[in-house]
């Protein structure tokens, strides 16, 4: 069943016709197209299933004929199984996921923009995602995907790992569970609330991570917004002191980046800071420091939780954020970044940065 699959093969296939590209698209120009297709259709059931086809049209930009052709297909090669839910990948599926994994990233040229993304941001490496968070809420899916499988490459026994909070951090959440490499882990909370819905604070996060995975989890139930005052008196209490040492020792930081309005949003800023960060012209955030589009920080917040000192003597460092709208934040964070930080995010925000915001 398995060994006939025509989809199967195709690494090998390309394999044979590598380095005569062109003559093929000339002879047979629909035939990369049409594994992009594939691989995209799959890819999107693996992450999101059970998926209806609806949601397949909506988030794909395809047809309901094309959708309907491209599962029945991919059911009758037993990639996908459809059940009352929707439709979901099988094992044999999900291997072949991986299988093609190369070669969807070399054909949609999502390999290059990687090369130079990272060339241009001057980080170790960047995972792109086909999408447009922005728009498609969906691909947060693939982001959370990608970020679990490089943690548990980097990952290993009794690491701790300082978690923020934020929705692209959130979708981690499920594709996490107990396998060897994650379950004698720790997880820290990074910061504080900040005001946020509770679902996406970093000690909802940790708490929800370390279930999945059956690993441990320390909070950190500390306001993240302080003034001067309560912030050197916090820096005295015994709980704030033993988790900065903590944060002082972290094996391996996952965290989001902001817009600069939006996090000011978040953590109901006052009107003379907003003022402040217009005036600075900040663009992004991350850990408390907003930057403007130079990479100079225009304004820190006193707070109980990781700082940038800290997270950039973390041997590993996952940093997750997409859509074209946050193509200016990261490009601004990342003038700052330790060099290495893997950066995940979207085709949509890295054609923005590649091409001069």
């Amino acid at each position: 069943m398995g060994q006939s699959c025509p989809i199967g093969v195709l690494v090998g296939v390309y394999d044979v016709i590598k380095g005569y590209e062109d003559a093929v698209r000339s002879i047979v120009p629909e035939m990369f197209s049409l594994i992009q297709v594939r691989y995209r259709v799959l890819q999107m059931i693996d992450a999101s299933g059970p998926i209806g086809r609806r949601v397949l049209i909506d988030s794909l930009q395809l047809s309901e004929r094309e959708v309907r052709n491209e599962t029945a297909l991919l059911k009758e090669q037993n990639l996908i199984e459809m059940t009352q839910k929707g439709m979901i990948s099988t094992e044999y599926g999900r291997v072949i996921l991986e299988q093609l994994k190369p070669l969807f990233q070399e054909l949609s040229g999502l390999k290059a923009k990687e090369t130079t993304l990272s060339s241009i941001l001057g980080i170790n490496k960047v995972i792109i995602v086909p999408g447009d968070l922005e728009t498609d809420h969906s691909v947060s899916t693939l982001l959370g995907k990608e970020a679990v499988t490089l943690l548990m490459d980097l990952a290993k026994k009794n690491n701790d790992v300082a978690v923020t909070g934020g929705s692209s951090v959130a979708a981690l959440a499920n594709h996490l569970s107990p396998v060897k490499s994650l379950n004698t882990l720790r997880f820290i909370a990074a910061r504080g609330s900040i005001g946020e819905e509770l679902e996406n604070q970093a000690n909802t996060l940790v708490a929800e991570f370390a279930n999945k995975c059956k690993a441990t989890y320390r909070t950190l139930y500390f306001p993240e917004y302080l003034s001067e005052q309560a912030y050197e008196l916090m820096l005295e209490e015994p709980k704030v002191k033993e988790m900065l040492e903590i944060y002082d020792n972290i094996d391996l930081v996952i965290h989001g980046i902001g817009t600069a309005k939006e996090m000011a949003t978040r953590r109901n800023t006052s009107s003379e800071i907003i003022d402040l960060l217009k005036t600075s012209k900040a663009v992004g955030e991350a850990f408390g420091y907003y930057f403007n589009e130079s990479g100079q920080i225009v304004y820190r917040i006193n707070t109980i939780g990781i700082q940038l000192e800290q997270v950039k003597s973390s041997p590993n460092i996952i940093a997750i954020a997409g859509g074209a709208n946050k193509a200016k934040a990261l490009n601004a964070y990342f003038k700052n970044a330790p060099k290495q930080t893997v950066l995940i995010t979207d085709e949509a925000c890295a054609n923005r940065i590649i091409e001069g915001l």
